[in-house]
């Protein structure tokens, strides 16, 4: 198969007397030989190896509960690889306690990580696809120094400032993306916490606002809360929202 370079000189040559334009190469990144590396760095280390570092990760928590916010987070890991990030990995896989101390590290070593959240009323107005979107970015436009790269978990983000690739499975697969999953995990599971307190009954603290029985139970008995996603079918469904004020909000 012929390389970039010889397509892009093969599609300007003349058919029929029209230029033909050369084949744009998007952000797709170069060709490269992966080489094994330590942990989640394959990856990284090969785009860092071709010249666009440093690479982001950006990673989302909260995407499938009908309550409470979206939390999207992005992080520039340095190329070395870090023995107190050896434990890393994607934030399902790692258990609470291991979360929770990795979080205080990645914000230490981490050459630079953000946070965004996105509240239910604004997952109601645009929809959570977009909210996702416009959180990966606005994550990404916060990072300094800004990154050469970004890797993004599952599929591709537009509208980024710089070159950008999606990867399935990304939060088990690229370090940077594995720390930004940890940040948005850890980051949600305390605001959940934190719902608990104020709208209690609905165990906030335990399903994290999953549609567990125990939340629909709530739900129907207690009704809707200010932090529930008024888009979503089973919220919608239950017909009423919440009597007491504070739960109302």
């Amino acid at each position: 198969m012929a390389n970039g370079s010889a397509r892009g000189t093969a599609s300007q040559k003349s058919r029929g007397g029209k230029k033909i334009q050369p084949i744009e190469r998007g952000d797709w990144p170069p060709r490269v030989v992966m080489r094994r590396a330590s942990g989640l760095r394959t990856l990284e280390a090969a785009l860092i190896r071709s010249g666009l570092g440093p690479v982001a990760g950006v990673d989302e928590a909260g995407r499938g509960p009908s309550a409470g916010p979206l939390v999207v987070a992005a992080c520039l890991l340095a190329p070395k690889a870090y023995t107190s990030l050896s434990g890393l990995d994607d934030s399902k896989r790692l258990t609470e306690a291991a979360r929770e101390e990795l979080f205080p590290i990645i914000k230490r070593v981490a050459l630079a990580w953000k946070v965004i959240v996105i509240p239910a009323w604004e997952i109601d107005s645009i929809g959570i696809h977009v909210a996702n979107i416009e959180g990966m970015r606005r994550a990404v436009a916060g990072l300094d120094p800004t990154p050469g790269y970004v890797l993004t978990d599952g599929f591709r983000v537009p509208g980024l400032p710089v070159p950008s690739l999606p990867v399935i499975g990304g939060d088990a697969t690229a370090a940077c993306i594995a720390a930004a999953s940890v940040l948005a995990k850890v980051t949600r599971d305390r605001m959940m916490v934190q719902l608990d307190e104020q709208f209690p009954g609905y165990g906030f603290a335990g399903h994290k606002g999953y549609n567990t029985p125990e939340h629909t139970e709530a739900l129907r008995r207690l009704g809707i809360t200010s932090e529930h996603r008024r888009s979503w079918r089973n919220v919608r469904e239950t017909g009423r929202v919440a009597t007491d004020t504070a739960y109302a909000g």
